[in-house]
């Protein structure tokens, strides 16, 4: 197979993968928006965070597991990628059991903290309750999912999150609008569709004979370690969009109020997508990436890159162009009234203006942790919402609520300059190490 063939027989399935895992995120936006109205869809807005923790915990221990799996089937690396499999399994499994334990006992303190009150408190707490109960599934579904894709079988990755996207709008559509469950109702079904996912992946690991094995202490805290040092990254790859949810939110709340917020929500749902498609850039050019560094073939890294950025830039302008064109309409999806409509139509220019810098910043990220240059991609994920949260204690004070939406763009501009003298900064390294 060529390289660009490779490169595609990677990238597109989880480019897709990760467009039905935008679509999954805004399903109960759009049946909880369509039959209980904008507080429905603020409520679960505010709530979604802690959603989004779980399935980024479950994200970063199976990526980190997997970008490890992939160097250690490199030629020139030693050591079993079987023990790097049987660690994340543990991982995932202490990870699961510990915030399952913590969310239970902080979910109307953390739901306060993120700016909910009054009707939005108790709802957001009816959301979440379902949630934090079925976290096993959330955790080991995004979890499973990176090793699957890293084993070579990034088709069958794609359909385990068909399977989950599919079981969610069934369910969705039977407790939300035939049986009137409300937020708990599309809770649940957001449960059932991630377990659904989970079955495939297990299915797939039975079918292939993956096996799993308790591997001794040494070596699982010398490959927890090494799992944990990449994890970080794409858990806040992951997460980050939510630390920006939850401090637009938190803002918005101040200055403008839950209609506000609810303005925000449909943004947030509408660009969730985007955002998504161009992970799915970076996660699917990883494994690729991460095993021509394992086997030292630094010349087939530079040329995947080189794709990853030109096929991201491109979904990024795609994106761009559409969204423009359907702006008075999007958020009439989420059933919003006619007033959101009118303000998202307006606010939605803002962020669309910052996709080609965050296509730049998400595709340099995932370089960075798929080579274990574990500072650099440290830096860039966790740059923007600390850009942001600077920029939102500063520009609102002049530009009130305009200025928060403002604040979005902008920050995505000044991680993407972190990112490009980042990538100079690796190359001069790279360079001098030659």
């Amino acid at each position: 197979m060529n390289r660009k063939a490779e490169f595609f027989s990677y990238v597109i399935p989880s480019v897709l993968a990760f467009a039905l895992s935008g679509v999954y995120a805004i399903v109960d936006g759009f049946f909880i928006g369509n039959s209980v109205g904008d507080v429905g869809l603020a409520a679960i807005n505010i709530a979604y965070p802690v959603t989004a923790l779980l399935q980024a915990l479950g994200t970063g221990i199976g990526m980190g597991g997997a970008v490890q799996y992939s160097i250690h089937r490199g030629k020139s690396q030693n050591g079993n990628p079987q023990d790097y499999f049987n660690t994340t399994i543990l991982l995932l499994f202490s990870v699961c059991l510990l915030t399952m334990v913590l969310l239970t006992l902080t979910i109307h303190p953390l739901l306060s903290a993120f700016g909910a009150r009054g009707e939005l408190l108790s709802m957001g707490q009816e959301y979440l309750r379902i949630i934090v109960l079925g976290a096993v599934f959330q955790i080991f579904s995004t979890g499973f999912v990176p090793l699957i894709r890293n084993m070579g079988s990034s088709i069958v990755a794609m359909y385990a999150m068909i399977g989950g996207f599919l079981t969610n709008i069934l369910f969705d559509y039977l407790l939300v609008w035939v049986f009137p469950y409300g937020l708990a109702g599309a809770a649940a079904a957001t449960i059932i569709g991630q377990g659904v996912t989970m079955a495939v992946c297990v299915c797939y690991f039975i079918k292939v004979r993956t096996g799993f094995s308790l591997p001794g202490l040494s070596v699982v805290r010398t490959a927890a370690i090494n799992i944990l040092r990449i994890a970080i990254s794409p858990f806040g790859l992951t997460f980050s969009p939510n630390i920006i949810l939850i401090l637009m939110n938190k803002f918005a709340m101040i200055y403008g109020g839950e209609d506000a917020v609810a303005c925000y929500a449909a943004i947030a749902y509408i660009t969730m997508i985007i955002v998504l498609l161009l992970q799915g850039v970076g996660d699917g050019c990883q494994p690729l990436i991460s095993r021509y560094y394992g086997q030292k073939a630094f010349a087939e890294v530079r040329e995947t890159k080189r794709l990853a950025y030109v096929t991201a830039g491109l979904i990024a302008i795609i994106c761009m162009i559409l969204l423009f064109a359907v702006r008075y309409d999007a958020a009439a999806l989420f059933g919003a009234s006619n007033t959101v409509q009118r303000e998202v139509a307006g606010i939605l220019p803002y962020f669309i203006a910052g996709f080609l810098f965050l296509a730049f910043v998400r595709v340099t990220t995932s370089g960075f942790y798929a080579t274990e240059k574990n500072n650099f991609a440290y830096i860039l994920v966790y740059a923007e919402p600390v850009m942001l949260f600077l920029l939102l204690l500063i520009v609102p004070r002049f530009w009130g609520i305009t200025g928060i939406w403002a604040c979005a763009p902008l920050s995505q501009i000044i991680t993407a300059v972190i990112a490009l003298a980042a990538k100079k900064m690796e190359s001069r390294i790279s360079a001098c190490k030659l």
